[in-house]
Protein backbone atom coordinates (compact mmCIF):
# COMPACT_ATOMS: atom_id res chain seq x y z
CA UNK A 1 0.00 0.00 0.00
CA UNK A 2 1.15 3.67 -0.98
CA UNK A 3 -0.14 6.44 1.27
CA UNK A 4 -1.37 10.17 -0.74
CA UNK A 5 -1.90 12.79 0.55
CA UNK A 6 -4.33 15.72 -0.76
CA UNK A 7 -5.21 19.00 0.85
CA UNK A 8 -4.33 17.96 4.18
CA UNK A 9 -6.35 14.16 3.67
CA UNK A 10 -4.81 11.39 3.48
CA UNK A 11 -5.65 8.17 1.59
CA UNK A 12 -3.63 4.46 2.05
CA UNK A 13 -4.08 3.01 -1.40
CA UNK A 14 -3.09 -0.86 -2.56
CA UNK A 15 -1.71 -0.68 -5.74
CA UNK A 16 -2.55 -4.80 -6.38
CA UNK A 17 -6.53 -4.56 -5.77
CA UNK A 18 -7.36 -0.88 -5.96
CA UNK A 19 -8.69 -0.92 -2.36
CA UNK A 20 -8.62 2.39 0.19
CA UNK A 21 -8.03 2.33 3.94
CA UNK A 22 -9.41 5.32 5.66
CA UNK A 23 -8.08 5.93 8.85
CA UNK A 24 -10.74 7.27 11.54
CA UNK A 25 -11.89 10.40 10.69
CA UNK A 26 -10.77 10.59 7.07
CA UNK A 27 -14.31 10.02 5.66
CA UNK A 28 -15.15 13.21 7.75
CA UNK A 29 -12.43 15.28 6.03
CA UNK A 30 -13.52 14.01 2.61
CA UNK A 31 -17.02 14.42 3.23
CA UNK A 32 -15.85 18.18 4.87
CA UNK A 33 -18.85 17.70 7.16
CA UNK A 34 -19.17 16.00 10.67
CA UNK A 35 -23.03 14.91 10.33
CA UNK A 36 -22.97 13.16 7.06
CA UNK A 37 -20.01 10.94 7.98
CA UNK A 38 -22.09 10.60 11.24
CA UNK A 39 -25.21 9.24 9.65
CA UNK A 40 -22.98 6.57 7.19
CA UNK A 41 -21.03 5.39 9.74
CA UNK A 42 -24.53 5.21 11.38
CA UNK A 43 -26.20 2.90 8.40
CA UNK A 44 -23.18 0.20 8.41
CA UNK A 45 -25.31 -2.80 9.68
CA UNK A 46 -23.68 -6.15 10.45
CA UNK A 47 -23.12 -8.20 7.42
CA UNK A 48 -24.98 -11.23 7.58
CA UNK A 49 -23.70 -14.95 6.00
CA UNK A 50 -20.50 -13.79 4.24
CA UNK A 51 -18.23 -16.56 3.28
CA UNK A 52 -15.36 -13.96 2.49
CA UNK A 53 -12.22 -14.28 4.46
CA UNK A 54 -12.00 -11.26 6.98
CA UNK A 55 -8.69 -8.47 6.15
CA UNK A 56 -6.44 -7.92 8.91
CA UNK A 57 -7.04 -3.92 10.54
CA UNK A 58 -3.32 -2.77 8.25
CA UNK A 59 -3.15 -0.86 11.70
CA UNK A 60 -3.97 -2.99 14.62
CA UNK A 61 -3.87 -6.46 12.41
CA UNK A 62 -6.99 -7.80 14.04
CA UNK A 63 -9.78 -9.03 11.92
CA UNK A 64 -12.00 -6.83 10.48
CA UNK A 65 -15.86 -7.09 10.76
CA UNK A 66 -18.15 -6.91 7.79
CA UNK A 67 -21.07 -4.48 7.65
CA UNK A 68 -23.04 -3.79 4.60
CA UNK A 69 -24.84 -0.62 3.68
CA UNK A 70 -27.17 0.57 1.39
CA UNK A 71 -31.08 -0.90 -0.04
CA UNK A 72 -31.14 -4.77 0.29
CA UNK A 73 -31.16 -5.01 -3.89
CA UNK A 74 -28.01 -3.13 -3.72
CA UNK A 75 -25.87 -3.83 -0.62
CA UNK A 76 -22.22 -3.40 -0.26
CA UNK A 77 -20.38 -4.93 2.09
CA UNK A 78 -16.94 -3.19 3.72
CA UNK A 79 -14.38 -3.93 6.12
CA UNK A 80 -14.37 -2.29 9.42
CA UNK A 81 -11.64 -2.48 12.19
CA UNK A 82 -13.48 -3.67 15.20
CA UNK A 83 -11.34 -0.77 17.45
CA UNK A 84 -12.36 2.00 15.33
CA UNK A 85 -9.24 2.33 13.26
CA UNK A 86 -11.21 2.74 10.27
CA UNK A 87 -12.80 1.43 7.03
CA UNK A 88 -11.02 -0.80 3.97
CA UNK A 89 -13.18 0.15 0.81
CA UNK A 90 -12.90 -2.57 -2.29
CA UNK A 91 -12.17 -0.76 -5.69
CA UNK A 92 -15.34 1.40 -6.46
CA UNK A 93 -17.21 0.80 -3.71
CA UNK A 94 -16.70 4.10 -1.69
CA UNK A 95 -18.00 5.94 -4.62
CA UNK A 96 -21.02 3.52 -4.52
CA UNK A 97 -21.41 4.07 -0.97
CA UNK A 98 -21.81 7.18 -1.12
CA UNK A 99 -24.44 8.02 -4.28
CA UNK A 100 -26.68 4.99 -2.46
CA UNK A 101 -27.26 7.24 0.75
CA UNK A 102 -26.83 10.67 -1.22
CA UNK A 103 -23.73 11.66 1.76
CA UNK A 104 -21.77 13.47 -1.12
CA UNK A 105 -24.09 14.83 -3.79
CA UNK A 106 -21.38 17.57 -4.71
CA UNK A 107 -19.50 14.54 -5.67
CA UNK A 108 -16.72 16.18 -3.96
CA UNK A 109 -15.41 12.88 -2.91
CA UNK A 110 -14.75 11.04 -6.61
CA UNK A 111 -13.33 14.23 -7.65
CA UNK A 112 -10.87 14.48 -4.70
CA UNK A 113 -10.09 10.91 -5.79
CA UNK A 114 -9.50 11.71 -9.27
CA UNK A 115 -7.39 14.32 -8.91
CA UNK A 116 -5.43 11.98 -6.05
CA UNK A 117 -5.01 9.24 -8.41
CA UNK A 118 -4.48 10.80 -11.65
CA UNK A 119 -1.01 11.49 -12.27
CA UNK A 120 -0.07 14.36 -14.78
CA UNK A 121 1.64 12.05 -17.45
CA UNK A 122 -1.81 10.43 -17.49
CA UNK A 123 -3.58 13.55 -18.49
CA UNK A 124 -4.61 14.04 -22.31
CA UNK A 125 -2.27 16.79 -23.75
CA UNK A 126 -3.81 18.12 -26.94
CA UNK A 127 -0.40 20.08 -27.59
CA UNK A 128 1.10 17.14 -28.32
CA UNK A 129 0.46 15.14 -31.88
Amino acid sequence: MITLEMDGVEADYCLACRGIWLDSGELEQLLQDTERARRLLESFQPAQGLQEEPRPCPICRKKMEKVSVGPQSCLVTLDRCPKGHGLWFDRGELEIVLQLGRFDPEEKIPAFLGKMFTSPQTKDNSDNP
